[in-house]
């Protein structure tokens, strides 16, 4: 499967970033051509093209938009917003950032086109405060395309007014779920809120909002100057269009690669040039940290939304983990559980106290104090954290729990049984780096 660059087809040419060069190679052409066009216009195009939102829930985006009321003849309308969720923060993600980095003005692009779509004069960019460098490069890209009448009143003679705020998260990972970002934006502590209400109705500010990821408004722009039957041409008909790849771990040439929708893990080491130490695959994400582990049998499955969750496990954020047979799955996972435990903000019970409980038996299974009882200990909290939690964070948590004591439960047995002096396992040695 060959590499297919649509979102990163401007990355590695002469600064990017830059209004200028972005403009050189059809940057805000898809802008001009979505002026010309009914708000509704708009909104069937996306939904014709099946843009699935890239942030992990692939849910579709003309939906999402369509659900945004519209005032009657002679009724007061309320605002309405659109917010870009740039919070990027499960682990082994990175593709918001290098989009930010490498080409703000796309997102920027898409972004006015999806405020023209729904209706909306003002945006906001929420970006994880620890990327201090995007928060930068975006307030930069914000800035020219203000200057040259992207931004602003009167955006290319058309009457309309399209505004754009960059704000900096406090890094908390919770709030990537939509709903905490949004009390987040308000000022209030990031905590998820009760649905329904959804945002469509009751967003920022109690107002319709459409709250889209990074790439997914970065696709915008492509779509509305390919049009549809382009967009749906790459990748199978549930899950069309391209999505970068987040390759990391026990990989020769960790990185991004877009390609299309229902590439294979088999495909992607192929251009990332195999395993980086010689070593067989032992297990893998196909969409980050909370995501059903797979192994190497799933090496063919075509990773796309509908693929994936039909065997398992769920595509997420693309955020592809790689691991070797010379790292322990207790290990990881246990990593990964601290990192749910400690990123829990604590609205809820199952989460907050279960995360609590999983990685302290993890912690005593790795450190060689396990007993039997813990296995189902864990699958009991978890199966109580599942479906019980007041957001995703909590299932999230559990997926890498079950899954591995799914595929490698004599991995857990081996070190409840043989390891007592609280070493780790030998034929098991610490990790290095696989799960940064």
């Amino acid at each position: 499967m060959p590499l297919t660059p649509v979102l990163t087809k401007r990355f590695g040419t002469n600064a990017p970033w830059l209004l200028d060069n972005y403009v050189a190679l059809d940057g805000y052409a898809g802008l001009r051509k979505a002026l010309a066009m009914l708000p509704d216009e708009l909104i069937a195009l996306i939904k014709d093209s099946n843009l699935r939102g890239r942030g992990g829930a692939g849910f579709p985006t003309g939906m999402k938009w369509q659900f945004i009321p519209q005032a009657k003849p002679g009724e007061a309308a309320k605002p309405h917003y659109v917010v870009v969720n740039a919070d990027e923060g499960e682990p082994g993600t990175c593709r918001d950032l290098p989009l930010m980095m490498n080409d703000p003005h796309s997102m920027i692009e898409g972004i006015i086109i999806a405020c023209y779509a729904v209706r909306a004069e003002r945006a906001f960019v929420y970006i994880r405060g620890e990327a201090v460098h995007a928060i930068r490069r975006v307030t930069q890209a914000v800035n020219e395309a203000y200057a040259a009448g992207y931004l602003g009143e009167n955006v290319l003679g058309s009457g309309l007014r399209f505004d754009i705020t960059v704000h900096g998260g406090a890094g908390a990972y919770i709030c990537g779920e939509e709903t905490a970002l949004l009390d987040s934006l308000e000022g209030k502590r990031g905590q998820p809120r009760l649905k329904p209400p959804f945002p469509a109705t009751n967003g920022l500010y109690d107002a319709p909002t459409v709250v889209n990821n990074v790439g997914t408004l970065a696709s915008v722009p492509y779509i509305v100057l390919g049009g549809a039957a382009w967009h749906k041409q790459m990748g199978p008909d549930g899950s069309p269009g391209t999505s970068i790849y987040s390759l990391s771990g026990r990989v020769a040439n960790p990185g991004q690669y877009e390609a299309p929708m229902g590439t294979t893990l088999r495909e992607l080491l192929e251009l990332a040039g195999g395993m980086s130490r010689g070593l067989p695959l032992k297990f893998w994400t196909p969409g980050g940290s909370s995501t059903p582990l797979f192994t190497a049998e799933h090496l063919d499955i075509p990773l796309d939304f509908d693929s994936v969750a039909k065997a398992g496990s769920m595509n997420g954020t693309s955020a592809v983990m790689i691991f070797d047979s010379g790292d322990s799955v207790v290990q990881a996972v246990l990593k990964w559980t601290e990192f749910y435990e400690h990123e829990s903000c604590g609205k809820c019970t199952p989460c907050r106290e279960g995360n609590y409980w999983t990685a302290q038996i993890l912690e005593r299974i790795w450190h060689g104090h396990g007993t039997l009882a813990d296995l189902d200990t864990l699958l009991d909290v978890s199966d109580n954290i599942l479906g019980r939690s007041f957001c995703a964070l909590g299932d999230g948590a559990t997926s890498p729990i079950t899954s591995s004591l799914k595929y490698f439960r004599d991995e857990y047995l081996a070190l409840i049984e043989k390891n007592t002096d609280g070493r780790p396992h030998p034929s098991e040695p610490a990790l290095t780096g696989a799960t940064a």
